[in-house]
């Protein structure tokens, strides 16, 4: 892979997972699987968005809760909440839906039921919690940098493990990823992990491996396959375990 092709697939990732004022960029039709690989490079640039809004909320004398309240709303604002919309979609409709085909049908529609607004609610109160437990801003950059890098390192293996749900969606259209491309974002991840700590490292690697496999097991069941909302909803998921190891290791 030659440095300009590492240039394009973390310019194609930044546009595809962010809302960074970026400058246009024309990818030639590239689809998403082709660089998907990138996205843990995306989480170091969101954690650092985020870990520099805490460190100057703490800076300003704000207590750790609200340092870390801004940090987190931060880190949604970079993204667009991209993955905490896949996160309350794939709620919806696998607590709203009886069928396969209810459940894909729930997970499109753009409205939020209790189910998803549940989810919302756990997800934006575990990591809060994680964040302001951590409080010191070197320890929630150490946290930040790995839940992020390594929650989206899960997104190459699940779309190169787990088809599509559906013939048409983003899913499809993203394309399966390689097994190369799953391997290096793993690589990634991992070494991101080591902000953590050793022992950190391994509870961390073992909590995602339960969370890897529980979602593409329950995502089978539910709908038989994957879809950009499972996505997110796995990126939650994953960022939320290493939070809680980050919590309970650093401090």
């Amino acid at each position: 892979m030659t440095p300009r092709r590492i240039a394009e697939d973390v310019a194609f990732c930044l546009v595809f997972f962010t809302r960074l004022p970026l400058p246009h960029f024309d990818f030639g039709g590239r689809a998403l699987a082709q660089a998907v690989w990138a996205a843990p490079l995306v989480g170091v640039a969101v954690a650092v968005a985020a870990s520099i809004a805490h460190l100057v909320a703490s800076a300003a004398g704000l207590s750790p809760e609200v340092a870390a309240a801004l940090a987190l709303a931060t880190a949604m604002l970079v993204t667009g909440c991209l993955h905490e919309d896949g996160l309350s979609d794939v709620a919806d409709g696998f607590g709203g839906g009886r069928t396969r085909e209810r459940k894909l049908e729930i997970m499109r529609d753009s409205r939020i039921g209790a189910y998803g607004a549940s989810a919302l609610l756990m997800s934006a109160l575990l990591r809060w919690s994680a964040l302001a437990q951590l409080g010191n801003p070197f320890l929630v950059f150490c946290g930040l940098v790995a839940a992020h890098a390594a929650s989206r390192a899960l997104l190459p293996a699940f779309m190169h493990l787990v088809h599509p749900a559906r013939a048409d969606g983003l899913a499809a259209n993203a394309g399966s990823a390689s097994a190369d491309a799953a391997y290096v974002a793993l690589a990634i991840g991992a070494v991101a992990l080591l902000a953590l700590g050793f022992s950190g490292l391994v509870a961390a690697a073992i909590l995602l491996a339960f969370v890897f496999f529980g979602f593409r097991a329950l995502c089978m069941r539910e709908i038989g396959g994957q879809t950009g909302d499972a996505l997110g909803g796995l990126q939650q998921l994953g960022e939320i375990a290493v939070l809680l190891v980050a919590a309970a290791v650093l401090t």
